[in-house]
């Protein structure tokens, strides 16, 4: 298959322009960064997405500023470090707290697709930070921009092949996608501040410098993600390209590979939807990298790159039909590939609380509530973190619901570690409820510049609000998925679980239901622009409701489903407050 060598064409979106002039990402970063100004330019601003941060403005801080006659934007930077599975050290999850103690915000996230974040970094210490993390081995390329993202897997360190398999596939996908642009190095990982653009040759093939992705790069973001029939705790549905491994005998015989999710909507725009992934073929381990690089290379070559709105992958199945996308990606491995086996997905485990790896030692699924590690006046997580890291020095895994696994610990231990916990006032996370283990927020207002309203800092209030209704309907015990976002982005994945809340308005929220903890469908909207201090008030009788009328072993999202919107708001209608 004969690479494209340019994008030629008067109908391409802006982005596409700036990345092609841009000589593999560079631009004019390097004299920007020089510069004492407290931000970039446009076209850097995007081309910084790339590289692993954000440029973002604290309209909390703006706010503040505007009360004392300034109104300036407030300019920050978030730092996202890619890490393939969730997998790191006691020693590197010390140096992102480091960071964000010394350059940052005093605090570190994780995100839902097992990565960190670094909050409030200021322009004259970006490089500082990203040269950092680079030194405790690991990277920021290609957390962000359109490439291939963060690949995920499930973090579970059972002491069966199987997951090892799936993690060396996570961190082999996860090298051959990276960007290979020697911008990067230069601009962050040297001590040279200008004069960058003479290291890469513009007029060189592109094909050369970035084999996989050219000049251009993808249209669009692009998500990986590796699970299990029996646990998808990774939401393979919602990637753009899911891996779902075959086991057998302890080992993975192959991947029944589904491509086309994806959850990010543009309320003004009706041609945007969201997406789960349709499955494609099954593949052995030995097919299985190259069939990923043909299904992105199918989209870098026809993805949509005159409108960003309708650039991922799945509006390119959408399009197409599967059948005709499979034909084309088969067309660029080179073989036919056979259908999907029958596996499919069946268990979802967040793996909180003690659990054995089949070694001697076990792990403890800490649940972190949205993902933010810090101390307050309520607990102190990141001390507690310090010091766990410090005396038992455990292996550390992400999860991709924002919470952590403390992993190798010998049985010994066990107690020091609950003890740290408790000491520091961290609830374990067998005292937590629930709704509240099973709920998760996007960042949202006031950094992130497409949040229209609140989502981590509301969502704490709103399931504490929960805890009481449902233990008073007595289902205190039920698990459901309950994600918020600040807009219909949907990067904490709203749109596939049993309660959706995205932000529609300013201190409004769209409310959806009947989606499923599995992740294999879609709720849907049952009311629109409800006040923040409306939410829980709405859901209140559809549990009641719940409880009256399920089936024996009826989730609550499949009892929304079976419903339907008409009838959820009827008989919530007719049900005492």
């Amino acid at each position: 298959m004969a690479e494209p060598t340019s994008l030629d064409g008067p109908k391409l979106s802006p982005v596409e322009g700036i990345k092609e002039k841009s000589q593999f990402l560079l631009g004019s970063m390097d004299s920007e960064l020089a510069a004492n100004d407290a931000n970039f330019g446009k076209d850097s601003e995007t081309l910084l997405k790339f590289h692993g941060t954000y440029q973002q403005d604290d309209r909390d801080a703006r706010t503040l500023s505007r009360k004392d006659g300034a109104g300036d934007k407030s300019f920050i930077f978030m730092v996202r470090t890619k890490i393939p599975g969730g997998k790191l050290t006691s020693d590197q999850l010390l140096a992102e707290l480091d960071l964000a103690d010394e350059l940052g915000n005093t605090t570190l996230r994780v995100t839902t697709r097992q990565g960190l974040q670094l909050h409030g970094i200021v322009k004259s210490n970006l490089k500082a930070t990203i040269r950092r993390i680079n030194d405790i081995q690991l990277s920021t390329l290609g957390a962000c921009g359109d490439v291939n993202r963060n690949v995920m897997c499930c973090p579970a360190p059972y002491h069966k092949p199987y997951y090892a398999e799936t993690q060396q596939l996570a961190d082999q996908i996860a090298a051959h996608l990276a960007p290979r642009t020697p911008a990067y190095h230069n601009l962050w990982l040297t001590d040279i501040s200008t004069g960058q653009r003479e290291l890469v040759d513009g007029g060189q093939d592109p094909w050369a410098v970035e084999p996989i992705y050219g000049a251009c790069y993808m249209p669009r973001k692009f998500k990986i993600a590796i699970g299990f029939p029996f646990d998808n705790c990774t939401d393979i549905y919602t990637n753009d390209l899911g891996l779902l491994a075959i086991v057998k005998d302890d080992h993975v015989v192959g991947y029944n590979v589904v491509v086309g999710g994806g959850l990010g909507v543009t309320p003004s725009a009706k041609k945007t939807f969201p997406a789960l992934a349709k499955r494609l073929a099954f593949v052995t381990p030995d097919q299985a990298l190259d069939v990923v690089t043909a299904v992105v290379k199918v989209q870098r070559d026809f993805g949509n790159r005159e409108d960003r709105k309708t650039a991922r992958l799945k509006y390119l199945v959408a399009n197409w039909g599967i059948e005709a996308f499979k034909a084309k990606v088969e067309e660029y491995y080179g073989s036919a590939l056979p259908d999907c086996t029958a596996d499919d997905v069946h268990g979802f485990n967040d793996h909180m609380g003690w659990d054995a790896q089949g070694d001697g030692r076990w792990f403890y699924g800490l649940n972190i509530e949205n993902g933010r590690i810090k101390d307050d006046d309520t607990m102190h997580l990141k001390t507690a973190l310090r010091e766990i890291c410090g005396a038992v020095r455990p292996g550390i895994r992400l999860t991709s619901h924002q919470s952590l696994l403390l992993t190798d610990i010998a049985e010994a231990d066990r107690g020091k570690i609950e003890e740290i916990l408790r000491r520091h006032r961290v609830p374990l996370s067998e005292d937590i409820s629930q709704v509240r283990r099973w709920s998760m927020a996007c960042v949202a207002w006031p950094t992130c510049g497409l949040s229209i309203t609140e989502a981590e800092r509301a969502l704490p209030g709103l399931v504490d609000q929960l805890e009481g209704e449902l233990a008073r309907l007595g289902l205190e015990r039920e698990a459901f998925t309950l994600r918020m976002t600040g807009c219909p982005n949907g990067c904490a994945r709203p749109y596939n679980s049993d309660v959706g809340l995205v932000g529609k308005a300013k201190g409004k929220y769209t409310v959806l239901v009947g989606g499923q903890l599995l992740g294999k469908r879609l709720n849907f909207i049952y009311k629109d622009f409800v006040p923040e201090e409306e939410v829980v008030a709405t859901l209140k009788p559809l549990f009641a409701y719940f409880k009256q009328d399920r089936q024996s072993g009826e989730t609550f999202g499949d009892f929304c489903a079976r419903k339907g919107q008409a009838d959820l708001a009827a008989h919530a209608a007719e049900l005492p407050a």
